[in-house]
């Protein structure tokens, strides 16, 4: 008995902890973000991981990128725009921020 609650408490604690990566890329997709960005590849936009390492250690790296989702905004990856998506709610904005910069 004792076996079979530690391989279910192990087992609720290992989907605990990589559900959010799960759930953070279902909301990429959800939100159309995917149609122009993907974790490890530039398709129109550059990929997540990318955005990740040009924003790592940056204090404002948050704000400016919620912002870019929100409102849109161009330059930062060269002279392809991205549009707004305002499908996407500023938490929302906020959990697909915090997803993309813990990429390595």
């Amino acid at each position: 008995m004792k076996r079979i609650l530690f391989a279910l408490i192990a087992t609720a604690a290992a989907i605990a902890v990589t559900s959010p990566a799960f759930a953070d890329e279902a909301l990429a997709k959800a939100k159309k973000c995917t149609t122009c960005h993907a974790v490890d590849k530039t398709k129109v936009g550059p990929s997540y991981k990318v955005i990740a390492a040009k924003y790592a250690g940056q204090k404002d790296a948050e704000a400016k990128l919620v912002k870019a989702i929100l409102n849109g905004g161009s330059g930062s990856f060269g002279a392809t725009p991205m549009p707004a998506n305002a499908s996407v709610s500023e938490a929302e904005a906020k959990t697909l921020v915090a997803w993309i910069l813990s990429l390595k």
